[in-house]
């Protein structure tokens, strides 16, 4: 089991950066694909961008491409998420979750879930 715990967020300016963190605490973080999930008030939570436990890869989905970059320190138990270029519509709780021993698309089958930290782009 791992429990996660999501800090970063803050309120931006349209076209800022900002740099998401999901520190994990339980054994074998390594073994775990890693995502980013985001939900906007009155919307479905939406998956952001995944990274896989053994080889790395990387998989993002359509509107952050260029713009998000996710990676992970398996020796620090931590995954990262670099935005830049930021928009209004990127406003929204961001969740980091982790799934174990999931086949298949990376979009789903996650497991456990931090309690989420906001993000609020203003134009």
């Amino acid at each position: 089991q791992v429990q996660l715990v999501e800090s970063g967020g803050g309120l931006v300016q349209a076209g800022d950066s900002l740099r998401l963190f999901c520190a994990a605490s339980g054994r074998m973080f390594s073994m775990y694909d890693m995502a980013w999930f985001r939900q906007a008030p009155g919307k479905e939570r939406e998956f952001v961008v995944a990274i896989a436990k053994t080889s790395g890869s990387t998989y993002y989905a359509d509107f952050v491409k260029g713009r998000f970059t996710i990676s992970r320190d398996n020796g620090k138990n931590t995954v990262y998420l670099q935005m830049n270029s930021l928009k209004p519509e990127d406003s929204a709780v961001y969740y980091c979750a982790a799934r174990w021993g999931i086949i298949g698309s990376y979009t789903y089958g996650y497991q456990y879930w931090g309690q989420g930290t906001q993000v609020t782009v203003s134009s």
